[in-house]
């Protein structure tokens, strides 16, 4: 497995715009060999920013980099920027391979 996540630190008076604009997005992800599942997560607030996450989970390595050269990436990140910045910074990423899983009950 394959955790691709991307930080955001979120200007807190454009933090209603910036979860919209997740929330009302085009899910494309399911399309995509080797997808797993996807979290969109808020974290902590702090003076100047609050930070997101977005955490998906792929199959494996490639599966992910796959997905980076699709025609589904590309309409995803259409949008991405328009409108004003609403961060920051840019995005901040960060890849993990997974060297343990271990499952829950429930």
């Amino acid at each position: 497995m394959y955790i691709a996540m991307n930080r955001f630190r979120v200007k807190p008076d454009c933090v209603a715009e910036f979860e919209q604009r997740w929330l009302d997005r085009d899910v494309l992800l399911t399309t995509v060999p080797g997808f797993v599942s996807f979290q969109f997560l808020r974290g902590p607030v702090h003076e100047d920013h609050v930070l997101y996450a977005s955490h998906t989970v792929w199959a494996s390595r490639d599966a992910f980099a796959a997905w980076t050269q699709s025609e589904q990436f590309r309409k995803a990140h259409a949008q991405a920027g328009k409108g004003g910045s609403l961060t920051i910074a840019p995005p901040v990423f960060e890849g993990f391979d997974v060297v343990q899983d271990i499952a829950g009950q429930g």
